[in-house]
């Protein structure tokens, strides 16, 4: 079966649902293959809860956007610029309508396999990175990150214990000092910052 981090010609079904995060409403349309297609996952909302919104401003790169759920929310909450990745054609046209369903301006989408066609350095990068997609590509978007960080800038993503999060950790902590801020249900939010 094709996995949702495929560019795949699967049959379409838009879908739209409403999702709540601090009290604010948003709505998003969601498609056949494309993550988490009904709602705002649980990996995805915790990463969110977890980032440190008081104090974030800058450039931000949200890697492995999907149709949009971390930079549309974040959007509403902090002021910084946001550049959005991803390497599904499709989730990427979504996200173009749900910038419109939520009536936000401060994000530039653009299609990339990580981070070939990513040319700047961001204050944050944020990720939930496609476990399905194999341990070479969550490597290469985790490792990869640190070469499109700025001097003091941060990586956050979200990894389930049982997904090998414990193990990203130690095989990623020879270029970041990595320290876990919340563990969930089996989920961790990890914070890098480059050695």
């Amino acid at each position: 079966m094709a996995q949702y981090f495929e560019n795949v010609n699967l049959p379409s079904k838009i879908i739209e649902f409403e999702a709540y995060f601090l009290k604010t409403k948003f709505i998003f349309k969601a498609d056949n293959g494309v993550f988490s297609k009904e709602k705002l996952d649980f990996g995805t909302r915790l990463l969110l809860e977890n980032l440190p919104m008081k104090d974030m401003s800058g450039d931000v790169l949200d890697l492995g956007c999907g149709y949009g759920v971390v930079s549309i929310i974040l959007s509403k909450f902090i002021n910084a610029n946001f550049d959005a990745v991803d390497v599904n054609r499709r989730a990427l046209h979504l996200f173009e309508m749900n910038i419109k369903l939520n009536n936000v301006s401060n994000i530039n989408i653009f299609e990339s396999d990580c981070y070939e066609n990513v040319d700047k350095k961001y204050d944050y990068i944020i990720t939930n990175p496609p476990i399905r997609a194999g341990k070479e590509v969550v490597y290469k978007m985790l490792r990869g990150a640190k070469d499109h960080l700025k001097e003091k800038g941060a990586l956050y993503f979200v990894m389930r214990k049982d997904h090998g999060a414990k193990t990203a950790i130690k095989d990623i902590s020879d270029i970041y000092n990595c320290e876990i801020i919340t563990k969930e249900k089996g989920f961790f939010v990890i914070k890098c910052i480059s050695r």
